[in-house]
């Protein structure tokens, strides 16, 4: 699933090849991806206007537009990539710009040679370019003025003493803690075990229990492990996640790697340096 790493790869293509560039259609049809918009809605609101910034807090991306006469600012378009979705930008003289692998599409598919269905929403520039968003699943969303209110501090961004203050307290598992995303925007369930593993702090660890100092070491490896996905090309580039499988041992130690479940979710660690 994209997680905070995966969708700052797909704002930052739309920052690098998307933005000032006018909207003369949109394929909006796809009424459960575009829900609660009917078709030709999304369409009405968009067509002659320009992206003109892309933002992103935590897993949640929108585009700012270009606003007309007597509007304080155009309508935002909100783009999420769902499970496995993925936005690619064609530019005016024909070449694909997208994050991560440049050449596969979701499930190994060529999104070159991808059925029409699986573009899932469509804007169509004057220049003969295209802004899609690809997703064979049909698990994304698009949507106008996204509601962020819901959303804690971007995981990326937050600093060292509103991070202690917001994930540090309570009786939560430590991991359920960092997933929860009106705590702190942005981590999924690999980024979760990447952290914790480079912290090496115990995922059942009541979260209250972290004195400062750990809170700070969590911060950093929380910081360290994003930044280096984002490098590399997304969560599953991380240095314990091809260890996650049965009868794999910690890349750092050799000792054995355990998993259960916390938090709901699936979750990996290592018995002799993650064992609380």
């Amino acid at each position: 699933m994209p997680e905070l790493p995966e969708v700052e790869l797909a704002r930052s293509t739309i920052e690098e090849a998307g933005l000032g560039r006018t909207i003369v259609d949109v394929d909006d049809a796809d009424d459960w991806v575009c829900r609660p918009h009917a078709p030709g809605e999304i369409r009405a609101a968009l067509v002659g206007r320009r992206l003109t910034a892309a933002h992103r807090r935590g897993k949640t991306m929108w585009c700012d537009t270009s606003q007309e006469d007597g509007e304080d600012a155009g309508p935002r378009l909100g783009l999420h990539l769902g499970m496995s979705g993925r936005i690619i930008v064609r530019t005016a003289e024909g070449g694909t710009v997208h994050g991560g692998d440049p050449v596969r599409g979701v499930d190994g598919t060529d999104a070159a040679v991808a059925k029409a269905e699986w573009y899932r929403f469509t804007l169509v520039f004057e220049d003969g370019g295209s802004l899609r968003l690809f997703d064979k699943r049909r698990l994304g969303r698009v949507r106008l003025d996204p509601d962020l209110e819901a959303l804690g501090p971007d995981a990326a961004e937050i600093g060292v003493a509103d991070f202690r203050a917001r994930v540090g307290r309570g009786t939560a598992p430590l991991k359920a803690r960092l997933l929860d995303q009106s705590v702190l925007a942005g981590v999924g369930n690999l980024l979760a075990d990447e952290t914790l593993w480079q912290a090496r702090q115990d995922p059942h660890r009541p979260a209250g229990e972290l004195s400062a100092d750990e809170l700070t070491a969590l911060h950093r490896s929380l910081r360290t492990a994003t930044e280096a996905a984002v490098r590399h090309g997304g969560v599953h580039t991380g240095e314990v996640i091809s260890h996650r499988v049965k009868a794999g041992r910690c890349p750092r130690c050799g000792a054995d790697m355990a998993t259960g479940r916390v938090g709901g979710r699936t979750t990996w660690w290592c018995t002799a340096e993650q064992q609380g």
